[in-house]
């Protein structure tokens, strides 16, 4: 494993590790979950290494190590990590690994953030891994339960007071950039999430894409609900898209829930038996 800076157009240096394979047969993209440090996706990376896999994993502006000054003066929103951060990262890979298949894992906001990406179809193949609309009214249950008081006091009450959201300390998401909550605040609170929230030009841009997608996703899943993830994959209209939803029991496991797949307990489970077949 290597680490490495990637330079995005608009100036801004990106923390990104590089996971090189002997003789590789494709480059592979992991683009994390809102909050989620790219670290936590570094067992996973070595595992597809192994399989003979380049794999990059990066930190979107703002959050883990790509915060480089004081995180109240981080002016990047959840739009700037696709149009610049992500832009940067493909790009990379491109010039990095010319003539090797590009895939992506997105992992929630990584698989929403393909309807941003100027430069998504330059990408082979993406899979969406518990991603979905993040409309507060439709998320699962747990969840659902405590995002009205997230989306109506929490965040309107902390992020002025902070100048920023202090999510380590409310034991929520994690630290983000102000306007990365206002931004996803108005996108949570609306029906249609990012295209309903930004207007025709979004849904264009999501409209856009014609990369085929498929969407792993889990029926025990305590923020995304099954409609939540067909809401956010419906606005791919014009991508070939596969619908998976994994029962845990049906492949051997108690539980996945949103952010457990990536844990290396699912090595066997999900890593080889799902994800791995996926991208061969």
């Amino acid at each position: 494993m290597e680490k490495i800076e990637v330079m995005t157009q608009g100036g801004r240096l990106l923390s990104a590790r590089l996971f090189s394979a002997s003789e590789a047969r494709s480059v592979v993209v992991v683009a994390g979950a809102m909050g989620v440090p790219q670290g936590c996706y570094e067992k996973f990376a070595h595992f597809l290494c192994e399989q003979g896999h380049n794999v990059i994993t990066f930190d979107y502006f703002g959050t883990g190590e790509s915060l480089q000054t004081p995180l109240r003066h981080c002016q990047t929103n959840i739009s700037d990590w696709g149009e610049e951060d992500c832009t940067a990262i493909i790009r990379f890979a491109r010039d990095y690994f010319p003539g090797l298949k590009l895939q992506w894992i997105g992992h929630s906001v990584g698989g929403q953030l393909l309807g941003m990406i100027p430069a998504v179809n330059q990408i082979d193949q993406a899979i969406t891994v518990a991603s979905g609309s993040g409309y507060w009214r439709e998320n699962s249950p747990p969840t659902k339960r405590v995002a009205w008081l997230l989306w109506y006091f929490i965040a309107p009450l902390s992020v002025p007071l902070a100048g920023y959201f202090p999510g380590a300390r409310l034991n929520m998401v994690g630290d983000l950039p102000a306007n990365v909550m206002r931004q996803w605040r108005r996108w949570c609170l609306n029906r249609e999430y990012a295209v309903g929230a930004e207007g025709e030009a979004m849904r264009a841009r999501f409209a856009s894409v014609t990369v085929p997608i498929t969407s792993v996703a889990f029926s025990d899943d305590e923020m995304m609900s099954r409609r939540n993830v067909e809401s956010l994959h419906s606005f791919y209209q014009n991508s070939p898209r596969t619908m998976i939803r994994l029962k845990p029991a049906d492949i051997g496991e108690k539980k996945i829930g949103h952010l457990g797949w990536f844990r290396e307990r699912y090595r066997d489970s999900v890593w080889a038996g799902q994800l791995l077949p996926l991208l061969q």
